[in-house]
């Protein structure tokens, strides 16, 4: 008998994104993840399997976590720039866009892609 049957709303969530999305080397995914202290981001590749640019806000100045996540994202639209990509999927992974994920997307508009 399984222990949890029943799927979460972030599960739900989750799953409906990304059986709609996915990433080519000239328009990569841009996966979040967060935790209660940091929030991950990737510029993932899903045709080759490639991670092409991974950061953290582990290292980022800032007030409090959602200025963070707004530098974090310019720092990646930075990265991926001089990696002539301009243009991403965003991929939230189940998270509600709010908060720490709406300003990462923030930033990262801001630093130059498009989302």
């Amino acid at each position: 008998m399984p222990e949890n049957k029943h799927k979460t709303a972030f599960d739900r969530r989750k799953t409906k994104i990304r059986a709609k999305i996915s990433g080519t080397a000239t328009l990569p995914r841009m996966r979040v993840f967060k935790s209660n202290k940091n929030i991950y981001i990737q510029l993932i590749d899903d045709i080759n399997g490639n991670t092409l640019i991974g950061m953290d806000d582990r290292k980022v100045k800032g007030k409090n976590k959602i200025e963070k996540a707004f530098k974090l994202g310019q720092e990646l639209a930075t990265s991926a720039i001089q990696l002539k990509l301009t243009q991403v999927v965003f991929d939230r992974g189940g998270y509600k866009y709010e908060g720490r994920v709406k300003s990462l997307a923030d930033g990262a508009r801001d630093g130059g892609l498009k989302i």
